[in-house]
């Protein structure tokens, strides 16, 4: 891997791309590992990253497919990412006898980790930029329609041969707006066992009241060891754990994958957000806070199976909570705007882009209520590139059987076209990933299932009106739960040989099927993809629009210019820095003793009470080990699970959240309050050898043994 500096060029080669530099946006940025911020860390921190410390960031850096972040932390393949990250395998595993959330985990020796069902992780091997193929293939003048599905082709036909090529998993990602296209290669791992859990009550200690909050007393991490042909890996690159941690004021690196952002959308964008798209997500997640915690109330049993959903639900309607707080201030709207006019005025001369600002303004506003059929049928992700599969989720059709009958249907649908003309999620290079998530054997609950699909049914119903012919067309004459309890117990879909042969079998078995669930999926496709083929159209305009203000910005050549997220791994980094919140003081660490202060505070109730072996190994702990921290690198949602790390590339803690003030984060970056909030290894070594007296576990994270 090369260095890369700053230097002025005529087109949108993605390590070249620069920006305006501003003092205020501090240490802001998801830097590419391809175009790291090589002038910025050695201006302001003297510090150069070279090849070496890259590649070995790099690849000993995890993402867990369509969940989160994590890294490699023994040469013995072990991996450490966050409890809330696992939560999903957690929950999987357990039974009516077995809470794994709530009870935590260990395996003693090889043959008591848990093989996870469904999980895939994935590390990356390389980066090649193909901007120049991708963009050749787009005819001049090409109407938005035929110009997607050139780039579609040009895209498919690239992953396949690379795919071919490497044997890699490899994913054309779109970068700066559709500015840039680079191609990055994965090594997948479906062998994922569970090593270690902590009880919840200490992973998420707070509950729902902290979340998102600081001061945090959480120990938010979860391992898993990552084996090939049924032997532990041996990667040459992992993170070695740093047993003093960081000091206040150190500079740290946070190397994750950040689900997404919206810091180069415009205010015409942003509005869309705003007016549209949040509210009928806050709409929805309300509901079903309501919906799970009145289901988890009735039984211990019923509290497990909803455990997982419950805590997305919080944590996203908290997350859009602020980012609608944030957008609803005059002042956020007219910062951005002060940019937008300031960029155009500055290049008026040279390139001017108004035009481009009006053209991105028709393209979000011209069809609203696509806008919300996109929503309700097709993701909740609207206007993003990032689809994995059968893992999107649309408000109307909350179900994991849904799902599962939506990723049938369309992956036969698909596999009869060319491989350029599929969605992306059903080409033959993403195919791998559908099948492991198509054929897992977790388990469903039909009772949990009923109810997810009574409320979301209701409320498209409610959205779209009883008498409409879409909810005809879905209800056929049945109440919402009615239809939702025909469904459910009607479906053979809970049977992966059952779902094989419907694989294996196409059109055909799928037709013979007579399956209610996979009728269903069926009769809301069509109106699911229009409203995709819609948004895609749309976002095409955007997008050629965007690639001329990243042009114009280009142009200027002052600084360097990191891309919104995208769930690709990035670079962030910044200090470890306490902040100021009322006139008072934050300190940037908290530690062992303030965790049983603040117990002891709320009389140790849920959701401040303490496992009880926390308890109980209260004077074995050194209660002034630093327990959690606060850094100014940046991180959203996805970041969950990313190591930090030290000038020496070494472990020392692991994001778990960000505070209130960070929520903004989403489309506009400030460090004069918002943190990200991390665990500390040194908090993560204590609790394993004094609460949990896990030596050998101690051992192979730091590599010696701890008395």
């Amino acid at each position: 891997m090369k260095h890369f500096f700053l230097h002025v060029v005529a087109n949108l080669s993605l390590v070249l791309i620069v920006f305006i530099a501003r003092d205020s946006q501090a240490d802001e940025g998801f830097w590419l590992f391809n175009a790291p911020p090589v002038k910025q860390l050695q201006e302001k921190y003297h510090f150069t990253p070279d090849a070496a410390w890259l590649e070995h960031i790099q690849k000993s850096s995890v993402r867990f497919n369509g969940e989160g972040s994590g890294s490699f932390v023994s040469a013995n393949g072990l991996v450490i990412t966050n409890h809330h990250v696992a939560a999903d395998s957690l929950q999987k595993f357990g039974d009516v006898q077995h809470n794994y959330i709530r009870d935590g985990f260990y395996a003693a020796t090889p043959t008591e980790e848990k093989r996870c069902y469904d999980l895939e992780l994935n590390v990356l091997e390389s980066i090649e930029d193909v901007t120049s193929r991708v963009d050749a293939a787009v005819p001049p003048g090409a109407k938005p329609e035929e110009a997607l599905a050139a780039r579609r082709r040009a895209i498919a036909d690239i992953e396949q041969e690379s795919t071919k090529a490497t044997g890699l998993r490899s994913d054309v990602v779109t970068l700066f707006e559709g500015g840039s296209y680079q191609l990055y290669r994965y090594k997948q791992y479906t062998d994922v066992r569970l090593v270690f859990a902590p009880e919840q009550g200490i992973a998420f200690f707070g509950g729902d009241p902290n979340n998102f909050e600081y001061p945090r007393y959480n120990l938010d991490i979860c391992l898993f060891r990552v084996y090939e042909n049924d032997q532990p890996v041996h990667p040459k690159h992992y993170l070695r754990f740093n047993a003093d941690g960081p000091s206040e004021h150190d500079l740290i690196f946070a190397s994750g994958h950040p689900g997404g952002t919206n810091r180069m959308r415009t205010v015409a964008a942003l509005e869309e957000k705003r007016d549209t798209i949040i509210p009928a997500l806050l709409a929805t997640l309300y509901r079903r806070e309501v919906l799970l915690t009145a289901y988890s109330e009735r039984s211990l049993e019923n509290a497990r199976r909803a455990r997982e959903d419950l805590l997305y639900v919080q944590n996203s309607r908290k997350v859009y909570d602020g980012e609608l707080a944030g957008l609803l201030d005059p002042e956020t709207i007219q910062q951005i705007a002060t940019r937008e006019n300031s960029l155009k005025s500055t290049t008026a001369k040279s390139l001017n882009i108004g035009d481009t600002y009006a053209q991105i303004q028709q393209a979000v506003s011209a069809d609203p209520a696509n806008t919300v059929n996109f929503l309700f049928f097709e993701d909740t992700h609207a206007r993003s590139s990032v689809l994995e599969g059968i893992q999107t989720k649309p408000l109307g059709f909350n179900s994991q059987l849904f799902r599962l009958a939506r990723g049938l249907v369309r992956a036969t649908e698909e596999r009869k076209k060319p491989n350029e003309k599929r969605l992306p999620e059903y080409r033959d290079s993403s195919l791998p990933a559908i099948e492991v998530a198509l054929f897992s054997e977790a388990p469903i609950y039909d009772d949990l299932e009923i109810v997810k699909l009574t409320d979301s049914l209701t409320s498209l119903v409610s959205h779209y009106e009883a008498d409409s012919p879409i909810a005809r067309n879905l209800l056929k004459g049945k109440s919402p739960h009615e239809r939702a309890y025909e469904l459910v117990t009607g479906t053979k879909l809970k049977n992966v040989q059952f779902r094989r042969q419907l694989y294996d079998g196409g059109l055909a078995a799928l037709s013979a099927a007579a399956d209610l669930m996979i009728e269903l999926a069926q009769a809301a496709d069509e109106t699911a993809r229009h409203a995709r083929q819609v948004v895609s159209e749309q976002d095409e305009v955007a997008n050629k629009a965007y690639a001329q203000i990243a042009k114009a910005k280009l142009a200027l050549g002052n600084g360097q210019f990191a891309p919104d997220a995208n769930f690709t791994l990035r670079l962030s980094y910044g200090l470890v820095e306490g902040y100021a919140e009322e006139g008072k003081p934050i300190p940037a660490f908290t530690d062992f003793a303030g965790l049983y202060q603040r117990a002891e505070q709320h009389e140790n109730r849920p959701p401040f009470e303490l496992p009880p072996r926390w308890a109980e190994k209260r004077t074995a702990l050194d209660v002034h080990t630093p327990f959690n921290f606060v850094t100014t690198a940046d991180c959203v949602g996805g970041n969950s699970g990313s190591p930090v790390i030290n000038r020496n590339g070494e472990f020392v803690g692991i994001l778990f959240d960000g505070n209130s003030q960070s929520l903004s984060w989403d489309y506009l970056y400030s460090d004069k309050q918002g943190r990200s909030v991390a665990v500390d290894s040194r908090a993560i070594l204590e609790s394993l050898q004094r609460v949990y007296q896990l030596p050998a576990l101690v051992n192979e994270l730091t590599g010696k043994t701890m008395n």
